[in-house]
């Protein structure tokens, strides 16, 4: 292997001042993102009523190449989610205020401000607002995708939710419950 090969192999910033000034040692210290920064106030972004838990979305896949989505949710006592499986996303759930029970992986644990909780793909979680206290946590996804499947729900009928139909938008993005 060529030094220069070994050295952009390390894929370190620091390895770039030791390359000679070549063409290919340029393009590598060109930035190749072409996101946009994006600053969102605490009273901005848009709001959804998904089935009782409301969530304002921060930062969507179109925001962050598709990385990750974050929304906020502000949610009143005895709202939450059952439990369910991601296939396609990790989530992390930060409590800000209030105190949800989350059941990760079979072990249940109430959450208060400050704390968080991990819930990676394929393992079963749940989560729901305890107390008298209305709850706000801030909730990212990654990668994004999800926020599509939130818009589905959140365009259903007022009223009780119809769990044929919430199953059946959860399915195509790859949620099941039970």
């Amino acid at each position: 292997m060529k030094r220069t090969q070994f050295l952009t192999s390390l894929s370190g910033l620091g390895v770039l001042a030791l390359l000679p000034k070549s063409s290919f040692a340029n393009n590598l210290a060109k930035p190749i993102n072409k996101l946009k920064a994006k600053v969102v106030k605490s009273h901005e972004g848009d709001i959804l009523n998904v089935i009782g838990d409301i969530q304002t979305h921060k930062l969507v896949g179109s925001d962050t190449d598709n990385q990750i989505v974050e929304w906020e949710d502000n949610v009143e006592p005895g709202t939450g989610i059952p439990p369910h499986i991601h296939t396609k996303e990790d989530e992390i759930f930060r409590v800000i205020k209030g105190h949800v029970e989350f059941i990760i992986d079979g072990k249940t644990i109430v959450l208060e401000a400050g704390d968080t909780a991990f819930a990676p793909k394929n393992i079963p979680h749940s989560w729901k607002v305890v107390g008298t206290e209305k709850a706000k946590m801030i909730t990212s996804a990654f990668p994004s995708g999800i926020e599509l499947m939130f818009r589905e729900l959140a365009s259903l009928p007022p009223g009780p939710p119809d769990f044929e139909k919430v199953t059946k938008i959860c399915g195509r993005y790859g949620i099941s419950f039970g």
